[in-house]
């Protein structure tokens, strides 16, 4: 049953990562256009996400559940020596939330709707950000743990494992595939005349997404940052980071086409690729600290904790997952069911 648990862990967080990176990204497009682009994306935008995007916060609902039941240690080391990160993207997400209702719903429309949209497209670029820096402290290796918080500063404990190079650049590379997932999405939702806008965006993020992507490894490279080295000498990742490569090629041409079925799929396989070739190259020691790696299978609940939230997940699963396919196929977020 433990496996059980991890399989929905990893899949909450493969679905979050490409359905909320897309939501996220959707205000990074946004924010970096011209202000006519501004207003097409807008609309576009809130035609697309606005009857789905309170759905895709379920998904970290659910990891946060079962790391908090299922690996109580493991949890509490990333909301204790991360809890600076973890509370703005907290924020981040609770202003993108508040923003977006006001600046659609909101009964008088006056200039209120310039702070509205400007608190959207910020926070829709500072929360990714502040995701990957958080992913990136937990592979930087620099986290502290100890019971003697006197012994050292509030600086070294609590803010240097993230304020740094090497996780800023994990943000900005995390950041940029949202904008890449959300011009990507776009493309098969833009009205034909303005489908070349988000083709366009689409191409520009992918360069930037392999750009960062490529810079992230030379540096944790040249600064022998352990998951880096280990990552580049792992049999597994070079076959899924060479298989990505590969794969850039029919996914640039189905952007340039702007094939919707195709520039999806493609775009997902990239994330799915990407993400496992992180988790498997220190699996299951998930949190590289400064001293040592964390398991996540060795900081499990009991048995029968285990037992529980297991089943509760298997149950649950079949109770959300028709519903979330059914809001999706109404709102036609499914392109291969269309003829």
């Amino acid at each position: 049953m433990l496996y059980v648990v991890l399989f929905f862990l990893m899949v909450s967080l493969l679905l979050y990562v490409i359905l909320a990176g897309a939501d996220f990204g959707a205000g990074i497009i946004e924010l970096f256009s011209s202000k006519q682009n501004q207003e097409i994306t807008k609309k576009t935008v809130y035609r697309v996400i606005g009857p789905v995007w309170e759905a895709n916060h379920i998904w970290v609902i659910i990891m946060v559940v079962i790391l908090w039941v299922g690996f109580p240690k493991f949890y509490n080391v990333l909301v204790v020596y991360l809890h600076i990160p973890l509370t703005l993207i907290l924020l981040g997400i609770t202003m993108r939330g508040v923003s977006f209702v006001f600046r659609h719903y909101d009964a008088f429309k006056d200039k209120s709707q310039i702070v509205y949209d400007w608190m959207f497209r910020v926070s829709s670029l500072l929360t990714p950000l502040f995701l990957g820096i958080t992913f990136g402290a937990t592979i930087y290796g620099e986290i502290i743990i100890t019971d003697n918080y006197t012994s050292l500063s509030f600086y070294d404990l609590f803010i240097a494992p993230w304020l740094n190079v090497f996780c800023i650049s994990v943000g900005l590379f995390f950041t940029a595939l949202c904008a890449f997932l959300a011009s990507t999405l776009l493309i098969g939702e833009a009205k034909s005349n303005e489908r070349a806008l988000f083709v366009k965006k689409a191409r520009v993020s992918n360069v930037v997404v392999i750009i960062l992507g490529f810079l992230v490894l030379s540096y944790g490279f040249i600064n022998n940052i352990s998951f880096v080295t280990d990552f580049i000498k792992n049999p597994y990742t070079i076959g899924l980071v060479t298989l990505s490569a590969i794969l850039i090629f029919p996914l640039t041409n189905s952007i340039k086409k702007a094939k919707k079925i195709k520039s999806r799929f493609f775009a997902g396989i990239q994330v799915v690729l990407i993400l496992l070739a992180a988790l498997i190259v220190h699996y299951p020691n998930l949190l590289i600290t400064s001293k040592t790696s964390l398991s996540i299978i060795a900081t499990a609940s009991s048995d029968k904790v285990i037992s529980v939230l297991g089943m509760s997940l298997i149950i649950g699963g079949l109770v959300i997952l028709p519903g979330l396919f059914h809001l999706f196929k109404s709102f036609k977020m499914i392109k291969v069911l269309e003829r």
